[in-house]
Order: structure tokens, then sequence, then C-alpha cells
């Protein structure tokens, strides 16, 4: 009796432990072609089948982009990316880029305020590669303490050429770290110089072993695969993969703005140049879209407000422009900027540009100028859907935005603006209170050797 019980109990324990390996994998579903499944170690695999796309795409995305950065550390995420090319114990040194390209692929990868990507395209048969790349570089990455540093220099010299030796990058610079006081996107996606030469190998290694996790990552594969036999094969490469801690999105808010701010940056230039950034919601707030709406209103084409007030009729501007994206995870901004032609005044091109928001402000735009300014957003991503590497970006940015369902909300929102959302979206968010203002001052350049 006691043994036909101890047989029963084994039983009993063998069935609750596999319910618990398959609750701990969240069963795959589709929705249409695109497949999605969760590993037990909390990676999220995307699947997307198009019978017709002639390669595959892989990527792989991080939360490990410059917001998830500290203070005294920033650069960590993007130098971090350059890093991943030095090898692993099984492939060495750009190894990696060059076993895609012997494949016939491609590969890069890109780093951004809110996250960190990888990807390659290749044959749908040479997919595996990609797999096994990516599984190994996940957590066996080498940083040797000679290569690292070498590499900061490099990034280093990047940062110069890019940022340092471009006055209006600069300007972009001091008006996001003026106009923020506590969300991160205060701090350059490259980093603070001056935090770039105190990164140490083990700062990198540190935020590698916590960021470059399976929980803390997403994989998205496109194109004519097989997605049994690519699921496999992803199951089987980083499924033995242990999950890591838990990485969260900086839980944080921006004080209110109680006046204008305005600076000045003194640089070697050729002409002044003026940029104006206004506080503005991102996606998840319903203005966002009447936002992304009134940019094209203003600068959409050559045909747009500020073009042919600015640039055609007054002869004001050499360049003059208005910008906003609302596909951030934090609030961020809304630009102005414009460079005046020579003989003209940065006072001029500047109230010229608050002209044209008055009068949005005063009177609504007509219901055609919205209806393209509509057209040209949601262009810009229907243009991209025959290409199947957009389809995967489009997916994954929504999924790392919170998710990728948000994608219909997005579209959704921005046909529903009318023009008096439009107007009313100026009137509440492109005012003085949350207006921060950067002048670049040229400086006559210094002649050497004389």
């Amino acid at each position: 009796m006691k043994k036909i019980f101890s047989i029963i109990l084994l039983l009993l324990l063998l069935s609750l432990a596999a319910c618990a390996h398959t609750s701990a994998r969240q069963a795959g579903r589709y929705d249409g072609l695109l497949y999605e499944e969760v590993l037990p170690n909390g990676l999220k695999v995307f699947a997307l089948k198009d019978p017709n796309a002639p390669l595959a795409v892989f990527q792989i995305w991080y939360n490990a982009g410059s917001i998830h950065e500290q203070v005294g550390k920033t650069g960590l995420s993007h130098l971090l990316e350059h890093l991943m090319f030095k090898g692993t114990p099984k492939y060495g040194p750009k190894e990696f880029s060059k076993i895609i390209s012997r494949a016939g692929g491609v590969d890069n990868a890109g780093t951004s305020r809110d996250y960190v990507y990888y990807h390659q395209k290749l044959a749908p048969d040479k997919l595996y590669l990609s797999i096994e790349l990516e599984a190994d570089r996940m957590s066996n990455l080498v940083m040797d303490p000679k290569e690292t540093l070498s590499e900061r220099d490099v990034v280093m010299e990047e940062r110069r050429m890019r940022y340092d030796d471009d006055p209006q990058n600069i300007v972009y610079e001091e008006v996001m770290a003026t106009a923020f006081k506590n969300i991160p996107y205060r701090w350059p996606v490259i980093g603070w110089m001056e935090d770039l030469k105190r990164i140490t190998r083990d700062d990198l290694y540190k935020y590698y072993k916590e960021h470059y996790a399976p929980n803390n990552a997403m994989i998205i594969v496109a194109g004519n695969i097989d997605v049994d036999a690519v699921m496999t094969k992803i199951r089987s490469e980083f499924g033995g993969i242990p999950k890591g801690g838990r990485i969260e999105n900086p839980d944080i808010a921006e004080p209110e703005q109680s006046g204008e701010k305005r600076l000045y940056v003194k640089k070697e230039a050729e002409l002044p140049y003026v940029l104006i950034g206004y506080k503005t919601p991102n996606f998840l707030n319903d203005d966002g879209y009447a936002l992304e709406v009134l940019a094209g209103v203003l600068s959409g084409g050559k045909s747009s407000r500020i073009y042919k007030s600015l640039i055609d009729e007054k002869r004001l501007a050499l360049s003059a422009d208005a910008s906003y994206s609302s596909l951030d995870k934090y609030p961020s901004l809304f630009f102005l900027d414009a460079a005046p032609l020579p003989g003209k005044s940065i006072d001029e091109v500047e109230k010229a540009l608050y002209e044209e928001v008055e009068k949005i402000k005063k009177e609504a735009p007509d219901e055609k100028e919205v209806q393209k300014a509509k057209n040209q957003v949601e262009a810009g991503f229907i243009m991209g859907q025959d290409s199947i590497f957009f389809q995967a970006e489009v997916v994954a940015m929504f999924e790392m935005l919170g998710d990728r369902k948000l994608k219909d909300k997005y579209f959704e929102g921005i046909r529903k603006v009318t023009p008096q959302d439009v107007q009313r979206a100026a009137q509440k968010y492109l005012v003085e209170d949350k207006k921060t203002v950067g002048v670049l001052v040229p400086l006559k350049k210094v002649e050497s050797g004389n």
C-alpha cells in the first residue's frame, strides 16, 4: 500500500512539474501572420511571416537606452553597442560582421534614448546564423580592458566630430539639457565628454550584465520564414540563458516649467542659428496626435507655412523648420528652428517663427492643410510597409513603447485630428512658459600658424 502511494505521489509531482514548465513558457499565439511567444526566461519573441519577402530579418532590442543610465555615467549604452562587436570566446573581434557578410547578409545596430537594437538581413535559410551569434553575445561578451579603452577613444572622437565640432548640434544638446530638469532626455545618447573620459571597463561590464538579459530583450524575425523551425532554433539557443534582474524604466516626471529659458552658445560658425523647444507630451496623451499634425502644417514641405513665409516670401532664412515626434517613452519637445540668410538677424527669424505659430493660435488651419499633414504622417509609415525590415521595426518599436497594438491607436489618433485640435494644441503647448530658446552666436574662425 505504501509503495502504491509513493508511485501515485511521484506521478503527481511529475505532473505538477510539467504544469509548472508549461505555465512558465507563455503559449505562443498567432495574430494574423504575426506569431508571439514568451520563453520561460522572459525573452519575448515575435515572428512575422511574409511569403513574398525576398529576405529575412533578425532584430534584437534591449531596454538599454540612454534613459537607463545615471548622472556621471552617461554614454554607457552607446559605448556598449560598439563593444558588442568585439567578440566572445567562440567568435573573435569583428567576427560577427564577417560571418554575416560571408553569408551574403548585412548587419548594424543603433542606440536611442529609449532602447538599443541590433539587426541583420539575410537569406531566410541563413537566419540560424543570427540566432546563434546573438545568443552567444548576449551572455558571453569579452571585454578586454585594452580593447575597451581603445573603443572608448573611438567614441570620444565620434563625439568630437559629430557634436563638439557641429555648432547646431551643440545648441540642440544645450536646449535639451536646459529644458529638462529631471527626465533623462537631458543628456545626449552619446554621453557627455567628461563622463566618457571616466567610464571604465568595470562600469561597462556591470551595465552589460545587468541589461543584456533575456527578460530585458525582445526578438523579432520576419520574412519568408518557417516559423516553427525558427522558433525551435531560438528556444534552443536562447532558452538556456538565465533570466536577469528586472529592469524598470525610470519612474520619473518633469517639474512644471514656470517661464521661458534662454541660453547662448558661442562657437566658430558662419551663421547664427536659433532653436526653440516647447515641452510637449508623447503619443500616450491624445494631444500628441494634434502636435504631429501641427508640425506638418508648419513645416511639411515647400508649400508649408514656415517655408513659404520665411524662405520664399520674406527671404529671411537660409533654413527654417518645425519638428516633433510623439514616439518617445517620455514627454519631449516640439521644435522650431531657423538660420538667417546673411544680412538678416537672428531676432528677425525668431520673430517670424513666432508669427506663424500665432496665426494658427488665432485661426485654425483649413481642412486641406490638416489633411495634407495627416497624409504625410501616415504615408511615412505606409510607404515603408513594402520593406520587411521596416514592418519588423514598427512592431518592435511600438512594443518597446508599451504594446505593439499601440500602432493602431496611433494611426487612429492621427486620422481623428481636426483643424480645431491643431489650433488648441498650439494654444496649449507653444507658449512662453513651456519654451526654451537656444541661440548660436557665431565666432570668427581663428587662423592657426600666423
